[in-house]
């Protein structure tokens, strides 16, 4: 909440003090970075010295420093490395992770179809397809969405996340020594947490009673076989507590980011429709109605591509990026930047700062298109942070986006439900940026 209201700020101060800005909560400095140049010379020039999280009572009360995303020094290299390995691996062979993506892909179009072009709200649909995909990803197999323990993962990773950008959050962590005493949200969410680290030790204790370390097929087993080959290493920090946690931060980090661009794609599809039919046409074109589509046709597709990366540039899913914390002294454009000092980046302002972009403000899918219609690759797309603390999922999260649009266009005409003139293209803010609920019509092509 608190570095929301930071970057709220800063985007008022912005112009009158300049891209580096210092804000005081209570004795407290934040530095904000905001424009690409900025933000670039800090997460990527700098980012050894911006490679910590800062680490509330209640994260550390929570997460134990566990994990990848709220844990720093040796601990998060080495189990930063682990993951960065594991997610490529699983990304090889021909069940690895493009395989399992087409495969729920199709899923996501049939329950689409079950509609049969009827008004329906796509949000439920697609988040469960995503958490599908990470429950694969993170133990082999699928969960059924009625299977309640895996329920209560994904709402305990809800509650945890919901509270961490709450008011109560910030009360927790002025008066950590009292809160444990009293009742409250905090209570709630410590709870969940518990249950969500039960429900991942459960799935620990299965994989290790059928493990086969010859042949690791998801997180869990590569992670129990990196254990083995650590035993003899009193620095090792590979254990069941962190594999726990490891497997939370998965969820956590893929679930919502991911759900919630893809419904800002269909809402923008919806409320632009000519470049809807032009993204389909140039599929039919170079594709045929019979071609399967791969990730690797996204080389083809240059206008599709570049729409899928204007979704993500225009509709940003997070109010500000993650924040840092200075590992040791930093002198950065001139300004002096003491250890420990709380950074925070306002990505929004990269991904809009109009010296980079023709129209920052508008929805242009040229922006990543050259005179020629080829796709052009930008230095300022950075939707996945950059840096040291560059999102682990990315490349599973650039073919989930890539593989779901095409699969759904394919099938599809968006379009409004009838009597309906528009939808809100506003965010609701709060832990991501997502579209206020909405409702729409996916009407089969093979009809029209």
């Amino acid at each position: 909440m608190k570095f929301l209201f930071c970057v709220l700020i800063q985007w008022q101060l912005s112009k009158e003090y300049g891209n580096i800005c210092t804000i005081w909560i209570t004795h407290h400095p934040v530095v904000v970075l905001s424009g690409f140049q900025t933000v670039k010379e800090g997460l990527i020039n700098h980012s050894e010295e911006l490679r910590d999280r800062p680490l509330t009572h209640f994260l550390i009360k929570a997460f134990n420093r566990k994990g990848i995303g709220f844990t720093n020094g040796h601990s998060w290299k080495e189990q930063r490395r682990f993951g960065i390995v594991t997610m490529r691996n699983l990304g090889l062979g021909k069940k690895g992770m493009e395989h399992q993506i087409e495969e729920e892909a199709h899923r996501l179009v049939e329950a689409f179809s079950q509609a049969k072009g009827q008004p329906l709200d796509p949000s439920l649909l697609i988040s469960n397809a995503i958490s599908t995909l990470i429950s694969v990803v993170s133990f082999g197999y699928r969960f059924s969405q009625e299977d309640e323990m895996f329920q209560k993962l994904l709402e305990g990773i809800d509650v945890l996340a919901r509270f961490g950008v709450s008011f109560s959050h910030v009360v927790y962590n002025f008066f950590p020594w009292l809160m444990k005493y009293l009742p409250g949200p905090h209570k709630k969410a410590l709870s969940c947490m518990e249950i969500a680290l039960s429900f991942a030790k459960q799935e620990i204790k299965k994989h290790k009673e059928r493990q086969d370390l010859q042949e690791p097929q998801d997180f869990i087993d590569f992670y129990l076989l990196q254990m083995e080959k650590s035993k003899g290493d009193p620095n090792s920090t590979f254990n069941e507590e962190n594999l726990a946690q490891c497997i939370l931060d998965l969820f956590a980090a893929g679930t919502e980011t991911t759900a919630s661009t893809l419904m800002w794609v269909l809402l923008l599809m919806v409320a632009y429709p000519d470049v809807q039919e032009r993204a389909y046409k140039e599929m039919e074109d170079v594709l045929g109605s019979s071609h399967s589509v791969s990730y690797q046709d996204r080389k083809k597709l240059p206008y599709t591509n570049a729409v899928i990366h204007e979704v993500q540039r225009a509709k940003y899913i997070l109010p500000v990026g993650v924040p840092r914390r200075c590992s040791k002294e930093l002198n950065m454009l001139g300004f002096h930047i003491p250890r420990k000092t709380l950074v925070v980046t306002d990505l929004n302002s990269v991904l809009c700062d109009p010296k980079q972009w023709e129209t920052p403000s508008k929805f242009n899918p040229n922006h990543f298109l050259d005179k020629e219609g080829n796709f052009i690759a930008k230095e300022e797309f950075l939707p996945f942070g950059a840096g040291a603390r560059v999102c682990l999922g990315e490349q599973m999260a650039r073919m989930e986006l890539f593989l779901f649009f095409t699969h759904l266009l394919r099938a599809f005409r968006f379009q409004l439900p009838e009597g309906v003139k528009e939808i809100s293209h506003k965010p609701v803010v709060g832990l991501s940026m997502h579209p206020y609920p909405f409702k729409l019509c996916a009407v089969p092509r093979s009809s029209l």
